[in-house]
């Protein structure tokens, strides 16, 4: 996975609550098992309004989504992740998410951010943002914000590292078991 560490972008704001993965990536697009290719499908249903953000040019080239509480609500469905990574988007800010959603972002280098609801909506309004996750904040719109974030999540956004790196640095250690044992 592509590491995280900061980011300067356009943002995007989707003002909803409660947007479940779902509606970020509908039933129809999750007949494969590849991520490429499934940004066409974000947000399939509403993007038919001219109106809605993705559809916005101001909204184009956007690599931050604010969104409003319990973003990634829903099953749990790992091409929400997936959809909105290739879409371009690299960091989502929300008061909540879904816990599943949560975690799939980390496991895929797309930073969930954590802030309080009255920050969020400050951001809304913003039209520029830096995410520096290494100081944990969000600048752009007035004074840093600082956002929590596990340690070990942390430095797996840092480093790039998904479930297989995990795995992978212990390979010498697992050819040698494997060696012991076969």
């Amino acid at each position: 996975m592509r590491p995280f560490t900061r980011l300067s972008s356009r943002v995007m704001a989707l003002d909803r609550a409660h947007v479940d993965t779902d509606q970020i990536i509908p039933k129809q697009f999750l007949k494969t098992v590849g991520r490429a290719g499934l940004g066409r499908g974000l947000f399939f249903n509403w993007r038919t309004d001219p109106g809605f953000v993705l559809n916005r040019p101001d909204a184009q080239g956007a690599q931050i989504l604010v969104a409003g509480e319990n973003f990634g609500c829903g099953s749990s469905r790992e091409h929400a992740a997936w959809a909105l990574l290739d879409y371009g988007i690299r960091s989502v800010i929300a008061p909540s998410f879904g816990d599943i959603f949560y975690n799939n972002c980390c496991k895929n280098g797309l930073l969930p951010v954590r802030l309080p609801p009255a920050a969020v909506h400050k951001l809304m309004s913003a039209e520029w943002l830096t995410v520096d996750l290494p100081s944990q904040t969000v600048t752009g719109a007035g004074e840093p914000i600082r956002f929590d974030m596990d340690a070990f999540r942390k430095q797996c956004l840092l480093e790039g590292w998904d479930d297989i790196a995990l795995t992978l640095r212990h390979a010498a250690e697992i050819g040698a078991y494997e060696e012991k044992h076969t």
